[in-house]
């Protein structure tokens, strides 16, 4: 049986490296991307901090396709991203910034990767935000990168995006996933609400099994009450 490879863009993060470990225990290839080696994946590729977008997304294409050669991808899977607050008066343009390189060059990156790797009925998945469904006032830069990456999905879902035949383009909208920084900064919060990460992996895993697959274009709500994930699209 041949080889099945999937890319993890933020493979070294807390919600990335269980997506890398759920894969590798399925007997997937799994390539890790981020700034940060992820000893687990068959693959680091390491994004040059300081380099910019355009930069970044050629190293990463020569990478990987010196890793794959005509080999294909069942899914790129970009769970990167990061939070910061700040509104118009504190940090709009330092915030704004940092949540754009995180949340929207990371996706950009993984349509460019999934436009030339993925296979035909391949999945992309990325990571948006149910708050910036509505405006976000005290986290700004925040939402604005995060409602471009719901932008972006609807986009790549669409005719004539350049993404292979068949292809599923999903964004996730967490609201709070249980994390081991989450748990840290907010100790006594009520862990029954907050997203395993093990739940979010194995949803990736179902699509890519072709099993449970959501509207393509879809914008995911993951909400959890007593330890229980509800998965609600955004109509």
């Amino acid at each position: 049986m041949a080889t099945r490879r999937v890319i993890v863009y933020g493979g070294k993060g807390a919600l990335g490296s269980t997506c890398v470990s759920h894969f590798k225990s399925k007997n997937f290839w799994v390539g890790s991307i981020d700034m940060s080696e992820n000893k687990d994946a068959d693959l680091n590729i390491l994004v040059e901090k300081d380099a910019d977008l355009v930069q970044q997304e050629s190293s990463i294409l020569n990478s990987l396709k010196s890793a794959l050669g005509d080999a294909k991808l069942e899914a790129v899977i970009c769970v990167a991203g990061g939070w910061a607050g700040g509104n118009a008066k504190k940090d709009l343009a330092k915030t704004a910034d940092l949540m754009w390189r995180q949340s929207v060059w990371s996706s950009v990156i993984s349509a460019s990767i999934a436009a030339h790797h993925l296979k035909e009925g391949g999945v992309v998945t990325l990571t948006g935000a149910k708050a910036a469904l509505e405006g976000t006032p005290g986290m700004i830069g925040y939402g604005l990168a995060k409602s471009a990456v719901h932008q972006l999905t609807k986009s790549l879902a669409g005719k004539d995006s350049g993404l292979p035949q068949n292809s599923l383009v999903v964004s996730i909208l967490p609201i709070t996933l249980d994390t081991p920084m989450n748990r840290k900064w907010m100790p006594t919060a009520d862990f029954t609400s907050w997203t395993p990460l093990e739940y979010v992996a194995g949803m990736f895993h179902e699509w890519v099994e072709e099993k449970n697959r959501p509207e393509n274009g879809s914008l995911l709500q993951l909400s959890t009450k007593n330890s229980k994930t509800e998965i609600i699209p955004v109509q």
